[in-house]
This record gives structure tokens, sequence and C-alpha cells, in this order.
């Protein structure tokens, strides 16, 4: 097939790429534009290790032709979270409290718990599992990442008092 030019906003940079238009957005990520912070995982959109956020929604970017896009879809990766080398509260909680073993799923449960508390600034820890339970982690971490996210909003709430 032959190669198309797409336009996309990653990480709050506009950015070009030529590619097939069937090309999912994690190899775009990846290869093109050299973010590695999404995985590839299970390749079919089960696991989460390939986890963005567009326009503020968690989206498994190995399922997501580069096509599908509009020029106007903010895309932000893991890499993009952070600002000015400072980790947001989320990242930091991970860190705290020890939210990832082997690092692997990391930047996808990062991900989709940035948009669990975007949409949900005080979640109860069953919102919290149940926003998470569509993210596998073979180290087995979950309680450490439900602590995290759970730290992170209750970081929020002491600096809010």
């Amino acid at each position: 097939m032959a190669k198309s030019t797409f336009s996309l906003h990653v990480n709050g940079k506009r950015r070009s790429v030529q590619t097939d238009p069937d090309e999912p957005l994690l190899w775009v990520l990846r290869d093109e534009l050299g973010l590695t912070g999404a995985k590839f995982g299970c390749g079919v959109g089960i696991c989460g290790s390939c986890s963005v956020l567009i326009n503020g929604t968690a989206r498994r970017s190995c399922v997501t032709p580069v096509v599908s896009l509009a020029s106007n879809d903010t895309i932000v990766t893991v890499e993009g979270l952070a600002r000015g080398g400072k980790l947001t509260r989320l990242q930091q909680a991970f860190v705290d409290h020890t939210g990832s073993a082997c690092g692997f799923c990391t930047p996808g449960m990062v991900i989709t718990a940035t948009a669990l508390l975007e949409g949900n600034r005080r979640p109860s820890r069953r919102d919290i599992v149940e926003a998470m339970n569509n993210n596998l982690c073979r180290c087995g971490c979950y309680n450490n990442i439900i602590e995290s996210i759970e730290g992170a909003t209750a970081r929020r709430r002491r600096k809010r008092s």
C-alpha cells in the first residue's frame, strides 16, 4: 500500500509522518517518532501496555490505525505527562508506592489511571479497580498499582485542605 502523510498532534507538538494508512499508532509513535513509552504487549488491544491518551481518553494504540485519527486529535504518551522534568502526582505516586515491578506495563497503567483521575478526581477503590481491570500486569503488582492511584488522590486531597 502507498504511504500517506499524516499530521499528528503528539505531546503538545505538531508532527508529520509518512506511513501506511493502516499502520497502528503504536508503531508510528515508536518507530517514526521515537516515543517508546507505549509498549507492544498483546497486539490485539487486550493488555493495555500500549495505551495512550487520545483527546483525554485512554486508547489502545496497537489497534488504532493512524488513518482513524483526525489532525486535530490530541495524543499524549507517557513521555508527554511530565512537565519541565517534573513527574505528575500520579507518576510520583507510582514511584512512592512501588506501583511497578518490571515496569513493562507501567506506562499503560499510568495512562489509564490518568484518564480515570481526569474524569473522577475522587475515585473509590472500586472505581479504581474497575478502571484498571483491563490493564494486565504479569508481575501481579495490582495492589501496589491501586495503592499508587489512591496515593495520588490522597496527596491531591491534602494539598486542597
